[in-house]
C-alpha cells in the first residue's frame, strides 16, 4: 500500500507507523502531522529513513491533494484530532478546526480521487454516557457525544458517512476504547499518575474515581487498525467497527493498580472537583471486529507494566 498517515506523529499514529513499517517495509508511508502539542517528531527517529514527513494541517485540502498525487496514495489513515476532553470544554475551536473541518478536507481530496480509501479513526465517546446495567454499545446505537471534543469526533463521522452514502467514498470508521501505552501525552489519565506516583505527589482523581473505562494497549488498537485495512471494504458493506477489550476498570482501580505495580501507597490519590459533563461509563461491543479474526493480546496489567517502564525511563 501507500498510505498517508495523518496524525502520524501522534500518541497513536506514531505506533501505527512504527508497527506499521517494521511489518511491511515494502510499502510507501507519508506522514503529515501539525505537530501540535501530543504530537512528537522523534517518536518517528527510528524510522526516519523509511518514511516522507510532511508537517502541515490535514484542513490544508491543497497540502493532502499533492501529497496523494505525489506519492500515489491508495490509502489515508487519518488520525489526526484534538483529543482533550479538558481543552475541548476551555475552548472548542481547535477541536472543530482538526476534527470536523479537517475530516471534510480529506472527504473532498477522496472525492476527487475515488480510488483513495479512508479509514477515519473515532473514538467510543460519540456513544455518551453509558449507564453501569446497559448493555455495550453496538455500531448501530445512536451518537450522544457529551462534550465539545465528542461532539466534534461524532461530526466528523457523520460527514464521512454522508460521504459514503452520497458520493460512494470508500471509507470506514472505527470506534475505539481509551488506549494507553508508551509516549502517550503527559497531561493524559494514566501517565498523569504515573508521573505524579514517580514523585510521590498527589494524584488527581475526578470524582469518586468511580467512572468506568475499557483500556485497550495502543499496539492491540494498531493491530485492529491494520487487519480492517485488509477488508474489501466494497465487498464487506459495514462501515463502522468498534474496537475494545469488552473489560471494563474503574479509575480508582486503575491508580491502584499503578501504585501497587510501583510499590507506592494509595494515600497518594487525591479526589477533585469532577469535571463537567463527565460521562460516567464507556462500553463497546467489539464483536463484529472479531469476526475479521482480530483480538487483543496484551493483558492489562502486563502492559500497565511495560508502560511504567517507558515512563520510568523518560522521567529518570
Amino acid at each position: 500500500m501507500n498510505l498517508l498517515v495523518t496524525g502520524g506523529a501522534g500518541f497513536i499514529g506514531s505506533h501505527f507507523v512504527l508497527r506499521h513499517t517494521d511489518a511491511h517495509p515494502e510499502d510507501t508511508i507519508v506522514v503529515l502531522d501539525k505537530l501540535t502539542y501530543a504530537a512528537d517528531k522523534s517518536f518517528l527517529d527510528p524510522i526516519a529513513d523509511k518514511i516522507t514527513f510532511v508537517e502541515g494541517d490535514i484542513a490544508d485540502q491543497v497540502l493532502v491533494t499533492k501529497l496523494v498525487e505525489d506519492h500515489k496514495i491508495d490509502t489515508i489513515v487519518n488520525f489526526a484530532a484534538e483529543s482533550h476532553v479538558d481543552n475541548s470544554i476551555a475552548d472548542a475551536m481547535p477541536f472543530l478546526h482538526t476534527n470536523v473541518i479537517g475530516t471534510q478536507a480529506l472527504i473532498e481530496v477522496v472525492k476527487a480521487h475515488p480510488e483513495v480509501r479512508l479509514l477515519h479513526i473515532s473514538t467510543d465517546e460519540v456513544y455518551g454516557d453509558v449507564g453501569d446495567t446497559d448493555p455495550s454499545c453496538k455500531t448501530t446505537d445512536p451518537l450522544r457525544p457529551s462534550s465539545p471534543y465528542s461532539a466534534s469526533k461524532a461530526a466528523a463521522e457523520l460527514l464521512v458517512q454522508a460521504a459514503i452514502r452520497t458520493f460512494g467514498i470508500q471509507a470506514v470508521i472505527t470506534r475505539c476504547t481509551n488506549n494507553y501505552g508508551p509516549h502517550q501525552a503527559d497531561e493524559k489519565f494514566i501517565p498523569t499518575v504515573i508521573r505524579k506516583a514517580l514523585k510521590d505527589e498527589p494524584i488527581p482523581v475526578y470524582g469518586t474515581g468511580k467512572n468506568k473505562r475499557d483500556w485497550i494497549h495502543v499496539g492491540d488498537h494498531c493491530d485492529a487498525v491494520e487487519t480492517i485495512l485488509t477488508v474489501d471494504w466494497n465487498a464487506d458493506k459495514r462501515t463502522v467497527f468498534n474496537v475494545g477489550i469488552d473489560r471494563e476498570y474503574e479509575n480508582l482501580e486503575v491508580a491502584k493498580i499503578i501504585l501497587d505495580i510501583l510499590g507506592k501507597p494509595h494515600d497518594l490519590i487525591s479526589f477533585v472537583e469532577d469535571r463537567k459533563g463527565h460521562d460516567w461509563r464507556y462500553a463497546v461491543d467489539s464483536s463484529e471486529t472479531r469476526t475479521l479474526g482480530w483480538a487483543p493480546k496484551v493483558e492489562f496489567t502486563e502492559g500497565l507494566k511495560h508502560t511504567i517502564d517507558w515512563y520510568t525511563n523518560k522521567y529518570s
